[in-house]
């Protein structure tokens, strides 16, 4: 049997599983593997980024949009640190990426050496499979098991590889065969029919949907029309249900609108489908609760349960839809349509009444960002404001993707993301939704753009502040401290590293703005300057809440600060 060097095997291997590219930083405990990506002929691609971190949330963004196995790489001690944020993000988004963990040399493993640490330890909690190939002869096989683990479970695995150990030798394996399908898990009939007679003895029912109901959008609305069920959504379920919906009714949570918040509260039977929502303080306690999830722990993890059934959704519901009775009665439905027309009427006329202010509002830049975007757009939004006014603003549809630290909630994701999407379609409109915080953290990468001439448009909401840790801070009470922001003009920042860069001060400029970086063959960014005063409030207010908002307003006025803010404030309250 021939010998290899166990870094080829493990290039083969890669590539066996499906991975097109490894996004990292080079380094000298890296060396054996660079050198066989180099010599694979273009078959792996290494992708230089200016920091690992963004390098793994590049991976999770492309193993999210293509369900292929995607691959991260950092050198020995510090180099892999710094993945381990964005790692946390592919894991929790059920992104098959696998991290090539560079280790010091194996013989100093243990004794305190430069750069050690303990990845073992340190990558436990953010992935599925994390072992170290510390004999050649062991390589091949954990090789396969750590990119089997990822492309069948949904998440990370993570190889630990001491440098020394990947320039040995190894006997040629034969190559690999992986599956890249997952089987299709149906609920026994006796929890179909327990299903089917809750629902069929509800006189209300409302349905809400997440990331698993992607592949069900068809079963989804023959569900709504045979119960006349409204059809509400978390933000990962948004790009899988919100398109093509006569029974939709928006979001609930801190970022939502419409009339999910009240039909999940008015109906007698909440239907939860493939949702892992995280924010219990938003989920009713009255009516019967059924939750149908392909993961069974996520079953009754967010809220009271009367039953759970474990099976992927699509699947389920094809097995439930004969055993459902027909439901005449529309009111439930009809109420909630009613409130949600009124809900987007009521954001649409907030759009075209703050359309002419200046500083500009962010509602409206979102607005006119979705209008002139192409309808097969994948967008990247950063965490915090951005969330907010993609997630009102943004219309879903068959094609376009919208994807985020959804579960994670990092900053600094939108850049990074738009990185691995471009890659992945390169003929594709790409948007990165940045905040100007986000923006700043990870903005090394925009550098990125420009070796490798990405065409991404980076739109950057700019209002000089970490817009929603200071709303967060006026929520419980405290004047917002320390969320100021001294920002360059990125566009000249822009332009001084050979990208477009646009300046957006007036509102007449947006629209403009937009279809020039849209129209552009390169990477563009359009810096737009907004108020650091729009808020996005949640669907609910509570009296907490708005007596967290009051007491941070007096003690700033009482400190000889912040009137302007308190006029926005309570604006933002009456609206």
């Amino acid at each position: 049997m021939s010998h290899s060097p166990v870094a080829d095997v493990l290039v083969r291997t890669l590539i066996e599983a499906g991975a097109e590219r490894i996004y990292g930083v080079v380094g000298d405990s890296l060396n054996p593997i660079t050198d066989a990506v180099r010599r694979s002929q273009g078959r792996l691609r290494w992708i230089h980024v200016r920091h690992e971190e963004a390098g793994a949330f590049a991976a999770s963004a492309e193993a999210q949009l293509s369900g292929r196995l995607a691959v991260c790489a950092g050198s020995c001690g510090p180099g892999h640190l710094h993945l381990i944020n964005g790692l946390y993000d592919a894991h929790r988004s059920y992104a098959p990426v696998l991290a090539l963990v560079s280790h010091i040399p194996s013989e100093e493993i243990g004794t305190a050496y430069f750069q050690e640490t303990h990845p073992e330890l340190l990558f436990r909690e953010c992935s599925h499979f994390c072992e170290m190939a510390s004999n050649p002869k062991q390589a091949p096989r954990l090789f396969r098991l750590a990119a089997q683990a990822a492309l069948s479970r949904g998440g990370v695995s993570a190889v630990v590889l001491p440098g020394d150990v990947a320039a040995l030798e190894t006997e040629d394996p034969l190559p690999p065969v992986f599956s890249t399908t997952r089987p299709v898990v149906r609920p026994p009939d006796e929890s179909l029919e327990q299903l089917a007679s809750l629902l069929n003895a509800a006189s209300r029912v409302t349905v809400f949907c997440g990331s698993g109901c992607q592949g069900a959008h068809a079963e989804v609305m023959a569900l709504a029309r045979a119960l006349q069920a409204p059809v509400g959504h978390a933000y990962r379920g948004k790009e899988w249900i919100a398109y093509d919906n006569p029974y939709d009714v928006g979001m609930t949570g801190l970022l939502g609108f419409g009339a999910a918040y009240e039909a999940m509260h008015a109906c007698d039977v909440l239907l939860l489908l493939g949702t892992d929502f995280p924010y219990d303080a938003f989920m009713p306690v009255r009516p019967h609760i059924a939750q149908v999830d392909l993961r069974p722990e996520h079953l009754g993890r967010r809220s009271r349960l009367d039953l759970g059934v474990c099976g992927d959704v699509r699947e389920t519901l094809r097995a439930l839809l004969p055993r459902l009775e027909q439901k005449e009665d529309r009111r439930h439905l009809e109420t909630a349509l009613e409130t949600m027309v009124r809900a987007r009427e009521k954001l649409d006329k907030h759009v075209r009444e703050v359309g002419d202010h200046r500083p500009l509002h962010p509602e409206f830049v979102a607005a006119l960002l979705d209008e002139v975007a192409a309808e097969d757009a994948v967008f990247t939004v950063d965490t915090g404001m951005c969330n907010a006014w993609s997630a009102r603003y943004l219309r879903a549809s068959a094609r376009r993707r919208i994807i985020g630290s959804f579960t994670h909630g990092s900053m600094a994701n939108a850049l990074p993301q738009a990185i691995g999407a471009q890659l992945l379609y390169p003929g594709r409109q790409v948007i990165s939704m940045s905040g100007d915080g986000g923006f700043a953290m990870l903005m090394g990468d925009f550098l990125t753009l420009a070796q490798y001439e990405l065409p991404v448009k980076v739109v950057v909401f700019d209002n000089s502040s970490l817009g929603m840790v200071k709303l967060e801070m006026q929520v419980s009470g405290y004047p917002d401290t320390e969320t100021d922001l001294v920002n360059p003009d990125f566009a000249k920042l822009a332009e001084a590293v050979g990208i477009l860069g646009i300046r957006v001060e007036a509102p007449g400029e947006v629209r403009g703005a937009f279809e020039r970086a849209l129209a552009h063959p390169g990477p563009a960014l359009v810096d737009v300057v907004t108020d650091p005063h729009a808020l996005s409030m949640p669907p609910r207010v509570t009296l907490k809440q708005a007596a967290g908002f009051a007491l941070a307003m007096t003690r700033l006025v009482l400190n000889g600060e912040g009137t302007e803010v308190k006029d926005t404030v309570d604006a933002q309250l009456h609206h």
